[in-house]
């Protein structure tokens, strides 16, 4: 029996993200040529995207590479660049397929004009999908998230279209990357590290942890299911008592 079917929408993650930890360390335990650890990453993504579309997620953003990642041999980032576009290329059909909207966040003026141009015609494609909506973060860093946001917000005061007073935390929001989805309810690690990695930092501020010691090529949609659960029986306060929750709580 699938989750959806059994938690009620109102305790369902709208928002899911995760840190697909792991591939280096499956290609080495399983002897697997140089690289082939991310070529088996990549092909774990399929179920769990079906999962969140019959599950009702409404966004799903998974960490593709970081600003970091930058620092990695050579041969490496060129190796998750191929496998970037040929994600895309190999994710198109399907999300034309199961009408979801593909979206990507983080430093293109790093990239490939190549593959800047393959991100935004998928984008472009597939902008008015409405089954959910696949995020993949790329050149991505959530202190370069926050300060981009707010270099835009320093650059309408320098113009005289924004006093200084006049910022506050929802402002700010309004120009961070996905600032017009949905806050992260669910952030999962996988491979057994326990850390966010500069990764969604505004974004997750009352996200739900998760970490487990699976790698991501074996992370599959039971797993991901077994965490659904987990997160609706999970108390969140944002804050307040949890007599006011209770209190709160609409009466069935």
């Amino acid at each position: 029996m699938s989750t959806s079917a059994v938690l009620a929408p109102a305790v369902l993650p709208r928002h899911i993200a995760i840190i697909m930890d792991g591939n280096n360390r499956y290609g080495k335990a399983n002897n697997l040529g140089k690289g082939q650890g991310h070529v088996a990453g990549k092909d774990a993504l399929d179920p769990i995207v079906d999962y969140c579309v019959d599950t009702g997620v409404e966004v799903l953003t998974v960490f593709a590479f970081s600003s970091e990642n930058w620092q990695r041999p050579p041969s490496e980032v060129a190796l998750l660049m191929q496998l970037l576009a040929s994600t895309i290329h190999e994710q198109l059909p399907r999300m034309n397929e199961y009408r979801i909207r593909l979206r990507f966040i983080g430093d293109r003026s790093q990239l490939s004009d190549d593959l800047q141009t393959l991100m935004a015609d998928a984008e472009e494609k597939t902008a008015n999908f409405e089954a959910m909506t696949l995020v993949i973060a790329i050149s991505y860093g959530g202190q370069w998230d926050i300060a981009h946001a707010a270099k835009q917000l320093a650059q309408q005061v320098q113009a005289g279209q924004l006093r200084a007073e006049d910022i506050n935390k929802e402002r700010l929001g309004d120009y961070v990357q996905l600032a017009d989805a949905p806050a992260v309810d669910m952030l999962i690690r996988t491979g057994g590290e326990y850390r966010i990695s500069n990764f969604l930092l505004w974004q997750s501020a009352y996200a739900e942890l998760f970490f487990t010691q699976t790698l991501w090529p074996n992370f599959g949609a039971d797993e991901l299911s077994t965490m659904v659960t987990e997160f609706a029986q999970r108390q969140r306060r944002f804050g307040k008592t949890s007599e006011q929750i209770v209190t709160e709580q609409p009466t069935r």
